[in-house]
């Protein structure tokens, strides 16, 4: 779908040439990206790509319903906007994390490209590329991380969906690219869809890992399975100490969650539903999130941990999640909006869509070392309209 925040692409996927997962170390070829400045992106009344109502962007009326008692409605701040382009001509990048200089890694799901988007021109060099991911559907080369001690180790993580299962691998990365790729966490359930894929390092320093059902739903509430479950490990992938199992689940009863978000100590989690409701979960260890018993709301009763908030699946499909200037900022992708979730101790409030329908489908948010919010599009997975341009990572003032 056309929109006008929409540019001319620059043809990165024509220059980068692959390289073999073993003795991946060479880097690659780059090309220059200069931050080209976009109009402001005042939220739209539009409708989505799939002919669904949108509601009232800026005020979230016939979006979510909110679930509990959020508490105290918060004062309205400034609209986001964005206000550039970082990168262009991406083929459906799925992950992104920031290195303690600055720079950043994005993972393209489709190719098993690594990329590192580099300085104040925003350079992409491809560090990498990931020859043992099998793309098909959801999957491929999904979540990054970036150590806690990555100025002693070097270290960074990856969630690869392999012709076996889905797993989670790490490897040094160095001047010279990305090194051998070595295997921490295997036998995560694969399937097409329903992969998970996210990793974020908590402050505890453990690395927590979102998976998905794997098309099998049983599988959820099941707990010898990693499907379908927030898990939590550390660095050599062993079960992190204080899991309530003594095994790698943290939570569990999830579809798919492919959104995870810091907010302090306490973790949160955007989850697909099936037919009718998105979620926003506030994640305790040890809690049950009632995946397939109950979508949506009404399952506190049946000992399950209700959602925060709910949205209808034409407004969100949510993949990224992130944390910033007081707000949670999740990325929907059917949705094809950006939805600000004010956090009030532990309950979310009121929820706000913006750029809707101005850039299609949204993938994932990050919050740069600068306070900046960078926003991939994912135009080019196979379910997008893709633009002259496409993909891209959009520049996001909270």
């Amino acid at each position: 779908m056309a929109g006008p925040g929409r540019r001319s692409a620059l043809a990165l996927g024509a220059l980068l040439v692959p390289l073999a997962l073993a003795g991946c170390g060479q880097g690659g070829n780059e090309v220059e990206y200069d931050v080209t400045p976009t109009a402001s992106d005042s939220p739209t009344d539009a409708a989505s790509n799939d002919g669904s109502a949108a509601g009232d962007p800026s005020t979230g009326t016939g979006g979510p319903s909110i679930t509990g008692s959020p508490g105290e409605e918060a004062t309205a701040s400034a609209r986001p906007r964005v206000v550039g382009t970082v990168a262009t001509g991406l083929e459906a990048p799925w992950g992104l994390a920031f290195l303690p200089d600055g720079d950043a890694l994005v993972t393209e799901r489709d190719s098993g490209r690594v990329l590192r988007i580099s300085g104040p021109r925003h350079r992409v060099t491809e560090v990498g590329t990931v020859e043992e991911a099998a793309p098909e559907g959801e999957s491929g080369l999904l979540g990054v991380a970036v150590s806690p001690d990555f100025a002693e180790d070097a270290q960074v993580f990856l969630y690869v969906t392999t012709a076996e299962d889905n797993r989670v691998v790490r490897a040094t990365l160095r001047d010279d690219g990305l090194g051998d790729l070595e295997p921490i966490l295997t036998g995560i359930p694969s399937d097409f869809i329903h992969d998970g894929g996210r990793l974020l390092f908590g402050p505890d320093g453990h690395l927590y890992v979102s998976t998905g059902d794997a098309n099998e739903s049983a599988r959820a509430q099941d707990r010898e399975s990693l499907g379908g479950k927030i898990l939590r490990i550390t660095t050599d992938g062993d079960p992190a100490p204080g899991n309530p199992l003594g095994t790698p689940l943290w939570s569990w009863g999830h579809r798919n969650v492919q959104g995870l978000a810091f907010v302090g100590d306490q973790l949160w989690a955007s989850e697909f539903g099936a037919n009718e409701f998105d979620e926003l979960n506030r994640i305790e260890a040890g809690a049950n999130y009632g995946w397939p018993e109950v979508e949506g709301t009404g399952g506190k009763g049946q000992g399950f941990v209700d959602p925060q908030a709910t949205w209808a699946t034409s407004e969100a499909s949510p993949s990224g999640l992130a944390y910033a200037a007081g707000h949670l900022w999740m990325a929907a992708l059917r949705g094809e909006r950006l939805w600000r979730i004010p956090v009030e101790g532990d309950r979310a409030g009121e929820p706000r869509s913006f750029l809707v329908g101005r850039y299609g489908r949204m993938r994932t948010i990050a919050v740069a070392p600068d306070g900046m919010l960078w926003l991939t599009t994912s135009n080019r997975d196979g379910r997008g309209t893709p633009a002259e341009g496409d993909d891209r990572i959009l520049l996001v003032r909270p």
